[in-house]
């Protein structure tokens, strides 16, 4: 099992940043893949980033450079940069962990309410 902690929401204003960390304990799987997802109120939960033990990142289209993720296997960390913010950011951000091969696992936090004002 793995329990995820997420921290650093809040209100911005737009064109400000935020940095969203996410702490794994417990027991983290094998060639796993930390990310963060969002869920825009009355929305599904979206895409926003993810990236590989090896380093691998992957981006949604909506980011557009603006978001940098990046993670410390070491401490099983990962942090979402987020800069140029806009209020259609507005939304609970969400720290997964994953692992696409069997055995499949996958992990969520609790989320954390990130507001953007115009």
């Amino acid at each position: 099992q793995v329990h995820l902690v997420e921290s650093g929401g809040g209100l911005v204003q737009a064109g400000g940043s935020l940095t969203l960390s996410c702490a794994a304990s417990g027991r983290m799987p094998g060639a796993s893949v930390m990310g963060w997802y969002r869920q825009p109120l009355g929305k599904q939960r979206e895409l926003v980033a993810t990236v590989t033990s090896g380093g691998i990142t992957n981006y949604a289209d909506f980011v557009q450079g603006r978001f940098t993720i990046s993670r410390n296997n070491a401490k099983n960390t990962a942090v979402l940069q987020m800069d140029n913010l806009k209020p259609e950011d507005t939304a609970v951000y969400y720290c997964n962990v994953h692992r696409n091969i069997t055995p499949r696992e996958n992990y969520w936090g609790q989320g954390t309410q990130v507001t953007v004002s115009s």
